[in-house]
């Protein structure tokens, strides 16, 4: 009878770790109030025109992402399923401790979300780096990133920006954050996927 390969303790430690931190981040970028994340954007608008409340609206998009891992030849795992169960629990213990940066006007904010940003960044580079399998958004960036060749910076810019013009036709709402996220995470996810041995310098 042929054993089954469970995943050794440390690789879980990692990839819950790596999903907290992703959790956290988001939760910063919460509380500097700078708009939605530009997937959050998409699934607003799906919500507008579905009908269907924001998270439901927030599932059916990652249905959709998951149908596009089928041309791309990429295959959901375990990490995948972690990340659908636990990045939202993470992002509302994460909310009871991270401070609203409302008060230190707009500089503070930004510098709250950037922090945000580059915490999702780590957070990705250590989960991903499990190697038990990405979410659904980020499995679409490593598929392309195989499928098309191009550093995982450009594909993600393009992935984000493709998300956020798709949700402004739809209605959602853009604001600075959601800017900033498409110009910034890119370069950050790059360089977090590098340090962890997962891209090359050409971040390919």
């Amino acid at each position: 009878m042929a054993s089954i390969d469970l995943p050794q303790p440390f690789v879980l430690v990692r990839l819950i770790v790596g999903l907290y931190l992703f959790g956290l981040g988001i939760a910063f970028q919460i509380r500097a109030t700078l708009g939605l994340a530009p997937w959050d954007v998409f699934g607003q608008g799906l919500a507008n025109i579905t009908g269907l409340s924001f998270g439901l609206a927030t599932v059916l998009a990652s249905a959709l992402i998951l149908l596009l891992w089928i041309p791309l030849k990429q295959k959901p795992g375990l990490g995948t399923v972690f990340n659908a169960l636990l990045i939202g629990p993470f992002v509302d213990l994460s909310l009871r401790w991270v401070p609203s940066a409302t008060d230190w006007g707009i500089v503070g904010q930004i510098g709250w979300y950037v922090l945000g940003m580059a915490i999702i960044a780590l957070g990705t580079g250590i989960y991903i780096g499990a190697r038990l399998g990405p979410g659904p958004r980020d499995g679409l960036m490593t598929g392309s990133v195989k499928k098309f060749g191009k550093p995982v910076w450009i594909v993600r810019t393009v992935l984000e920006g493709g998300a956020t013009l798709i949700g402004l036709a739809l209605g959602g709402p853009v604001g600075l954050g959601t800017l900033l996220f498409v110009i910034g995470i890119g370069p950050m996810v790059q360089v977090s996927m590098r340090a962890f041995g997962l891209v090359d310098k050409g971040g390919k």
